[in-house]
Formats: C-alpha cells, sequence, structure tokens
C-alpha cells in the first residue's frame, strides 16, 4: 500500500474482533515511531501498552466510561515528555502527534485497524496513574489498535479549496 492510498483508506473503528494485536506487529508499529519529525531529535513520545491489570485500573477510575475501553483487544496509552520550555513542549506534542500518526497509517497498511480517543480517564490523576503517566508528560491519547469486524465508509472531507490560502 502506498502512502496516498493509506492516507485516503485508513478509518477510525470502533468495533474490533477480540484477537490482539501481537506483540511483534507493536514493536515493528513503534520502530516505525521513532522516525516521526521531531525537534532537536527529543524523541519525546511515550506509548505504554496495556495490560490487564492497568486496563483494569483505568477502568476503575473511570467507571461510566469502561465500556468504551473494552472496544479494541490492544489499547496503548499515548504521550510526550514535557521540559517547561514552552517552546520545545509545542514542538513535542506536534512531534508526537506525528508518531501516532505513523502508528496509525503503518497499522493500517497491516490490516490493523486504530482508532485514537482522548478519553476524559487520562485528564485525571487515578488515570495517569492507572498506567504510569508522569507529571512530566502531556496526554496525546489512547490509541485503539485491533482487526476490524466491518468495513467503513469514509466521511465527506472538506476540499482543500475550504482550507488553503495561498498567499502573496
Amino acid at each position: 500500500m502506498n502512502v496516498d492510498e493509506a492516507i485516503r483508506t485508513r478509518r477510525t473503528h470502533k468495533v474490533y474482533r477480540p484477537d490482539p494485536v501481537p506483540r511483534e506487529q507493536l514493536d515493528q508499529l513503534f520502530e516505525l515511531a521513532r522516525w516521526a519529525p521531531n525537534h532537536h531529535l527529543t524523541n519525546p513520545w511515550r506509548f505504554r501498552v496495556l495490560g490487564p491489570r492497568s486496563l483494569e485500573a483505568l477502568k476503575q477510575g473511570h467507571p461510566e466510561g469502561a465500556a468504551k475501553l473494552d472496544r479494541a483487544p490492544t489499547l496503548v496509552a499515548c504521550s510526550v515528555v514535557q521540559t517547561g520550555d514552552e517552546a520545545q513542549d509545542e514542538e513535542d506534542v506536534a512531534a508526537g502527534a506525528c508518531a501516532v500518526y505513523a502508528i496509525m497509517l503503518a497499522a493500517h497498511a497491516r490490516g490493523i485497524a486504530t482508532y485514537w480517543r482522548t478519553p476524559e480517564v487520562l485528564r485525571s490523576a487515578e488515570g495517569r496513574a492507572a498506567v504510569g503517566v508522569g507529571g512530566d508528560e502531556h496526554v496525546l491519547g489512547l490509541l485503539h489498535l485491533g482487526y476490524a469486524d466491518r468495513d467503513w465508509q469514509p466521511p465527506a472531507r472538506l476540499e482543500p479549496g475550504g482550507f488553503v490560502q495561498y498567499l502573496d
């Protein structure tokens, strides 16, 4: 699958088959994430693959949203380390988002479906503790990974003329 096709055909999936993504596949995705652009090669991203105990702890911190945490068989908490330098922190958040998207595109190319969301529980001290996110990190979200149980059609997208300006 070429990059153009991957970008155009990747979908957000909210329903998955029960099989988890094998660790070998996850390792390949994380290896690709490290190639995301990042200012001064800070490698600010952090990825934590949730196991049964951490998932249960996360659910305990957010019982009303627990069902959504069971959508996908593999969950990855995504964050970036923050330095306290405003410019560097902004650059690092952008770099982390690029790394997450690299994972999503590479997963799609391998037949792995994804869903990137930021659940309320990861904004709480309990949720952050459940997945080991430190106080010096900015949470990017929770990446759901698995194998889709159906095909999703693309939603309508705004044409470039609606968001691009060529300046003199």
